[in-house]
């Protein structure tokens, strides 16, 4: 049966949590704030392929999800970035995206990205920083507010 319609479904990857942490070492006596940022989120592609000659893959799986991002961990370490998800259409393929922008895939090879993916979460550094000014103002606070 030849399927010229398909109604996707398709959703961008989150970007990944951020981590805090603060550096703990035995001779560092104020280590500090040392947490990474989360990943970005994978886009979903749609690319033109020629192997391909209607919709019907598209009655089986109409929904697509791209990868998220990894979330930063401790040292200053970013999250890896998510996958993007890569959908093959045929060529000819009229898309119409939610908000109601049109693209046309006719040349092999040729990409559009649907979703785009989402940014990371900067937790880490900034937020620890902000923590350990919040302690040092308690601290100067607890002391009557003398130097």
């Amino acid at each position: 049966m030849f399927t010229d319609r398909a109604h996707l479904e398709v959703r961008a990857g989150a970007g990944g949590n951020g981590a805090l942490s603060f550096r703990r070492e035995a001779h560092v006596p104020k280590g500090g704030p040392d947490g990474g940022d989360g990943g970005r989120g994978g886009d979903v592609i749609l690319r033109c392929d020629d192997s391909l000659r209607d919709l019907q893959s598209f009655r089986r799986r109409a929904h697509f999800r791209a990868e998220r991002g990894g979330h930063g961990l401790g040292k200053q370490m970013h999250g890896a970035d998510g996958e993007p998800m890569v959908v093959k259409v045929p060529p000819g393929t009229q898309v119409e995206r939610w908000d109601g922008t049109r693209y046309d895939l006719v040349r092999p090879g040729q990409e559009v990205t649907i979703a785009r993916g989402g940014g990371p979460l900067a937790v880490g550094v900034v937020l620890g920083v902000m923590l350990a000014l919040v302690g040092a103002a308690r601290l100067w606070l607890a002391r009557g507010g003398e130097h």
